[in-house]
């Protein structure tokens, strides 16, 4: 029988509300991806453009933000499933960091943002390249924006978990 994790950084819970209902619903494990340093409200003030969350996200792809080492053991997962909110079109630079951390060779890798305006397209790309950059060999699913539950349960039929 297959096991998946979901894999889910939120900064103000809409993110880890969605990994929850996708994780009841899978039947799958649930851990946090934990900054190094938490974002607070001001951190996050997408009108400034000195704020730590813009100045990291207009860094060149390759930017990273330094996460907690307490990601599980991937050891007896299938599928994992990443979510994260999306800043300025992409997920934010600790998911990149999460990737590069992780040992996702022979896996399904499946991953998800939430936003109230933003598509998943350049999100995508950013996994991808991702990824690509790690020369992991894995089965990379097509994401999307889950901001109800009818998208939630369109974008779970329209992937293949082992």
């Amino acid at each position: 029988m297959s096991k998946t994790i979901v894999l889910y950084y939120s900064a103000t819970g809409t993110t880890k509300q969605v990994a929850q209902t996708l994780a009841k619903q899978l039947g799958a494990d649930l851990a946090e991806i934990h900054p190094v340093k938490p974002y607070t409200s001001t951190d996050l003030n997408w009108h400034d453009e000195s704020t730590r969350a813009t100045v990291e996200q207009k860094q060149e792809h390759d930017g990273r933000v330094p996460i907690k080492d307490d990601l599980p053991d991937l050891t007896p997962y299938d599928n994992v499933i990443i979510g994260h909110p999306i800043w300025w079109g992409i997920p934010p630079r600790l998911i990149a960091a999460t990737i590069d951390k992780l040992d996702l060779n022979g896996k399904v890798l499946a991953t998800f943002g939430t936003s109230g305006s933003s598509g998943y397209d350049r999100a995508q790309a950013n996994i991808a390249r991702t990824v690509q950059e790690n020369d992991y060999q894995l089965d990379l699913q097509s994401g999307d924006v889950l901001n109800s539950p009818a998208k939630l349960n369109a974008w779970l039929d329209s992937i293949s978990l082992k």
